[in-house]
């Protein structure tokens, strides 16, 4: 099985220049974990993640409430607390190297990128485990989960 056959392509991004705030707000709205970021010509520059707001949110510390944190994300770029060294992954890759690119490096999503780098899709851990639940249920590992 190809990343291809499991990876989304109706993929929310974000761009450097974007504040921590839209990031949030898309996250919570569309229950979304990772945002790609992008550059003007649809290359993979970075990620945001929920981790990455966890980080930037003060409120827990200051004891902000959600319209006080929400206005603090509004003043941070996303360029500021972005993962800039991203691990990319071809849609023509195995999903086995997908898994084993999350698990080495403790990720829970790989942007697909083309040969030129531009963002194609998205493979993560749910992706993955929707498919291994699939293969359990119709008994692909019946006699190794007994």
């Amino acid at each position: 099985m190809k990343v291809k056959d499991l990876m989304r392509t109706n993929v929310v991004t974000l761009h450097s220049s974007d504040m921590l705030s839209v990031a949030e707000d898309i996250m919570t709205m569309g229950r979304i974990r990772h945002l790609p970021v992008i550059d003007a010509q649809n290359q993979v520059v970075g990620i945001v993640t929920q981790r990455d707001l966890y980080k930037a949110a003060i409120s827990s510390v200051l004891g902000f409430d959600r319209a006080k944190e929400h206005e603090w994300l509004g003043k941070v770029r996303v360029s500021d607390v972005m993962t800039k060294e991203i691990i990319l992954i071809g849609a023509e890759a195995g999903v086995v190297e997908a898994v084993d690119k999350m698990v080495a490096t403790k990720i829970g999503c790989l942007p697909v990128a083309d040969e030129n780098g531009k963002l194609i899709g998205l493979i993560t851990e749910t992706d993955c485990l929707g498919c291994f639940r699939d293969l359990l249920k119709i008994g692909i590992f019946k006699d190794r989960l007994s």
